[in-house]
């Protein structure tokens, strides 16, 4: 049975960006509850035995399994954001120089514009949903997807920025472009962008 992913950092440390009750409404309840849903729903299945990749892979458009893949597919997704996230420590928090900053350049002409794209997608995606930066066919790109859906099996994931309003909704309302404006510049963490790209 899978087990809710330890935070890489405190509750407290994304602030003032994303607040401490954010964060444990967030972590704690919604994140928990997916978990919980999922290990109750592959209880005695095959899927006990599975990845949680393996899970979302084998479960993908198929309807008999629409649960099972929400469930799976939304702790990956949570897991998976926490990591995007650091500490706010690194006040300027620019890219790293290095092959990941060159990538950026080459994909989007520069560090602004790559903000820039990231901020239009997840502005654009209606609804609940999230923006993933990823990497496919030797070069940087930005997806929206809707509800749980992810990369995997389409494109290595990077970095992602959860647009579900209870994500930010205690702290910005409806002021999403403020949420992602400040993740972009105080708290995302491009060294695991770095990281998911080295390990490609």
């Amino acid at each position: 049975m899978f087990e809710l992913l330890k935070l890489p950092y405190s509750q407290k440390a994304l602030e003032p960006y994303i607040s401490q009750s954010t964060l444990f409404y967030h972590y704690e309840k919604h994140h928990a509850t997916y978990l919980n849903n999922l290990n109750q729903l592959i209880k005695g299945t095959d899927f006990e035995n599975f990845s949680l990749e393996d899970i979302i892979l084998k479960t993908k458009d198929n309807p008999d399994f629409t649960s099972i893949y929400n469930n799976a597919a939304q702790v990956w997704n949570h897991d998976f954001y926490w990591k995007s996230l650091s500490e706010t420590a690194n006040a300027d928090n620019k890219i790293p120089k290095g092959n990941f900053k060159d990538l950026v350049i080459k994909s989007f002409g520069s560090e602004e514009n790559l903000k820039a794209e990231l901020k239009k997608a997840a502005l654009g995606q209606f609804g609940s949903g999230w923006v993933w930066l990823v990497f496919e066919n030797n070069q940087l790109k930005i997806i929206k997807t809707s509800n749980a859906i992810n990369p995997l099996g389409q494109a290595q994931a990077l970095l992602t920025i959860d647009v579900w309003e209870h994500a930010y909704y205690l702290d910005y309302q409806n002021k999403r472009a403020e949420y992602v404006e400040n993740i972009l510049n105080h708290i995302i963490n491009w060294n695991f962008a770095i990281q998911n790209l080295n390990n490609f």
